[in-house]
């Protein structure tokens, strides 16, 4: 089963106000492992750069300024998403922004049928509880020491560690450690059975209560259980 993890960086939150995607990074898993096969760029988004959305991802319009545009990279990120489900935190945000782009271009929508939302997940798992990346990456130990910054390519990789964990069974070791925001990492997988515990309860009948038990069964009549136990009938 292929699956892209998927993260972007825009310069707001409302595209139908005119926000657009600045930065795409998208992370491959195979049967939940990662290929080492991730895609990254940044994108020029033919506007200004609000200073709120610059402190999160410190992304500003100078730099930008000589990327290529999202109609320049739309046939290329188009092929590398092509037939894989969709992993996305809060995916609604993104799938937004990226089907306000395709809009644009005439390229059809992406269909919800193709996305899984992490962050709906995380909170079908740990109600009530912060379900946002850093608090995950704390629930389960992910290293996220690296994130001063929100970015596209880097997030993908913390939340294809995530996205392991919520679903269970073995962890996987991403290899993204020594991985640079904003380059494509080849990322080591290796199978981790997690350890099973086992707990152990102090039997609760005491001595006196066993022997009542056994004094009683031994007056029933014709029970079953000596068939299987090999204990012949008494007269």
């Amino acid at each position: 089963m292929r699956e892209i993890v998927l993260d972007t960086e825009t310069t707001g939150v409302e595209p139908l106000k005119g926000d657009r995607i600045v930065e795409i990074g998208c992370v491959e898993l195979l049967n939940h492992c990662p290929t080492g096969r991730n895609y990254h760029v940044y994108i020029n988004p033919e506007r200004d750069m609000p200073d709120g959305a610059f402190r999160v991802h410190g992304l500003s319009a100078a730099f930008l300024s000589d990327k290529p545009v999202f109609a320049a990279i739309a046939g290329e990120f188009v092929a590398f998403i092509a037939d894989a489900k969709l992993v996305i935190h809060n995916a609604a945000f993104d799938v937004g922004f990226i089907n306000m782009e395709f809009g644009r271009l005439g390229l059809p929508a992406i269909a919800p049928a193709l996305v899984v939302d992490t962050l709906a997940m995380a909170r079908r798992k740990h109600p009530g509880a912060s379900n946002s990346l850093d608090a995950l990456c704390s629930r389960y130990g992910i290293d996220n020491s690296r994130r001063t910054k929100h970015g596209a390519l880097l997030d993908s990789e913390i939340l294809a560690e995530v996205y392991i964990e919520l679903i269970g069974g073995k962890q996987t070791s991403l290899g993204f450690g020594g991985a640079v925001a904003g380059k494509a990492g080849a990322g080591l997988a290796v199978a981790i059975e997690r350890p099973v515990r086992q707990r152990t309860l102090a039997p609760r009948l005491t001595p006196e209560e066993r022997a009542a038990h056994e004094a009683f069964v031994m007056k029933l009549k014709g029970p079953l259980w000596r068939n299987y136990l090999g204990v012949p009938e008494e007269a």
